[in-house]
């Protein structure tokens, strides 16, 4: 009942606090003689660093990952692996004054209502930082899939700038503190974030996750559909308030004859017209690229007063200083990737154990 694990055939346990000596992960059930190194890992979890740009926390850690056990002579040996990185920039002090009260939109009040007290220095478990472990385990994931699929991950809208939806060009999501598939809009939100970031305030965002690749038939028709569990992965990372799976929420508008994806045969194979169902057709993978948005909450810690009450019930005001995200969406891609490749591992896996 501890929460603290996710997967199936491919599990994945987290552990450690925003601002205690280190965070820590274990993977459990990835196949033996597999290539896997710590350099493998560290470059996925760059991507996620903070203090990369003047958009994220400043909050300055190398998030510099140690494998301690599951390898052997550079592969893994299909025991649990153990991946563990140290915290080196914790300010708690930056809490001290804001430690009795409770922080509107975050979790102060409600880890509080359950468990009956609360680490107050940036939330601790609560935080996003535990999800460092999730982009270490996600890289793990992807040896599992194998380089036969593709994950692409982007910031497609922030706030009320969006990138229209047939403008996506993945080779430039690097290129950008943004992390979006299109140079023009980067530089837009560029501008928009910079006029937020200086009033002390926030905004929110929609990441698009793709992965192309992967086969017809994985998933389950009930209680194990691939885009279900898809959408329980993403809407576990913190701020997440929203998924949708292709067309999303857009096909409550669409008769049926716009939204069936269609079908032809080409070269003896079956293709699709359109995407509609992101890639998912009853709860099972169809061949296309998978499609999955979620819309980030703006970050609730900003610097404009905010209403709030104490622990001993009293009726006060909040700023709320620090180091924090302008943008918190802007770090969710690279998490919002990890976890797709978790949940197609665990699949890849089920599926060869239930099919062959």
């Amino acid at each position: 009942m501890s929460h603290n694990t996710f997967g199936h055939m491919f599990r994945v346990t987290t552990f450690g606090e925003s601002h205690g000596p280190a965070l820590g992960c274990t993977v459990d059930g990835c196949p033996p003689g597999l290539e896997l190194t710590e350099e493998d890992i560290q470059p996925y979890l760059d991507k996620r660093r903070p203090g990369q740009s003047k958009y994220t926390t400043q909050r300055q850690e190398k998030d510099q990952v140690k494998i301690l056990s599951g390898t052997f002579e550079g592969k893994t040996t299909g025991t649990p692996i153990g991946l563990l990185i140290e915290n080196t920039d914790q300010r708690s002090k930056d809490y001290g004054d804001i430690k009795d009260k409770y922080r509107p939109g975050h979790a102060d009040y409600t880890y509080d209502a359950k468990y009956g007290f609360r680490d107050y220095r940036g939330g601790g478990r609560s935080s996003a930082r535990e999800t460092a472990m999730r982009v270490a385990a996600g890289a793990v994931a992807r040896k599992v899939i194998g380089d036969q699929i593709t994950i692409h991950g982007g910031l497609v809208r922030m706030g009320d700038k969006a990138i229209p939806n047939d403008v996506r060009d993945w080779s430039v999501v690097n290129d950008n503190p943004f992390f979006a598939p299109d140079a023009k809009s980067a530089e837009e939100f560029a501008v928009y974030l910079d006029d937020i970031r200086k009033k002390g305030s926030s905004v929110g965002a929609v990441i698009e996750i793709v992965a192309s690749g992967v086969p017809a038939g994985w998933g389950a028709p009930v209680y194990g559909k691939l885009d279900s569990e898809l959408a329980s992965a993403m809407m576990s990372i913190n701020a997440v308030k929203g998924v949708e799976i292709g067309a999303g929420m857009d096909v409550a508008r669409l008769t049926g004859e716009e939204n069936a994806d269609e079908m032809r045969f080409e070269d003896g194979k079956p293709v699709f017209t359109s995407n509609n169902n992101g890639g998912v057709l009853g709860g099972i993978s169809t061949g296309q690229d998978v499609v999955v948005r979620f819309s980030v909450k703006p970050t609730s810690s900003i610097l404009t007063p905010r209403a709030t009450i104490d622990k001993d019930g009293n009726e006060t005001d909040i700023i709320t200083k620090g180091r924090h995200d302008p943008c918190v969406g802007i770090r969710a891609v690279p998490i919002g990737e990890a976890m797709m490749a978790c949940v197609l591992a665990d699949q890849l896996l089920r599926h060869r154990g239930q099919c062959g």
